[in-house]
């Protein structure tokens, strides 16, 4: 009996500089066409102790942490963070009835969770956007920058960093509102 060498018809690549990776080789290049992502969106949700300002579907969202922005896509891994100061944004996928759109929040602190498909912001203290205005944010800026450590105080330090973060929010807020202005979904 005669064996035959069959040709390599692929193409000489290494695993690891092959493009797609090492795993090329093994699952094929068209392995990425037949496993599709499962979810294009998840459930969002921002919360506050007085109010529910959000429970929508959204595509991607932009989280300030306590320690920097951090971004959320469908099927992110599970997470539990401390929230900052800062801008929640919100975009949103496109439906019948719209094209999508982008929200925006003012965040001040709280704790944000992401897991099984799910985003929840429970904030401490949160307004959209368009709700904020250039005038009250400037009032309080005003008021935060005057803030003053009382005389009596026995814990200074607690009370520089309380008035610091009140301005850094008053700052932030304004921010918030002139950037909002005359914007909507």
């Amino acid at each position: 009996m005669v064996h035959h060498a069959r040709e390599d018809t692929r193409p000489a690549y290494s695993g690891g500089d092959r493009p797609g990776g090492p795993w090329a080789r093994t699952i094929g290049p068209t392995a990425f066409r037949r496993f599709p992502l499962a979810k294009k969106t998840f459930r969002c949700r921002v919360v506050t102790p007085t109010a529910k300002l959000l429970d929508d579907q959204a595509t991607y969202a932009s989280i300030p942490a306590w320690d920097g922005l951090f971004g959320v896509l469908p099927g992110r891994s599970p997470i539990v963070a401390k929230l900052g100061v800062g801008a929640l944004t919100v975009e949103f996928p496109d439906s019948a009835a719209g094209g999508g759109g982008r929200r925006t929040y003012f965040i001040d602190g709280g704790f944000v969770r992401m897991s099984s498909g799910e985003l929840t912001i429970l904030a401490d203290r949160a307004a959209p956007a368009e709700q904020l205005t250039v005038t009250d944010a400037e009032t309080e800026l005003k008021a935060a920058e005057n803030l003053k450590i009382p005389t009596d105080a026995k814990d200074r330090a607690r009370w520089a960093n309380r008035i610091a973060h009140e301005r850094h929010a008053a700052r932030t807020k304004l921010r918030i509102a002139q950037s909002a202005k005359g914007k909507a979904i």
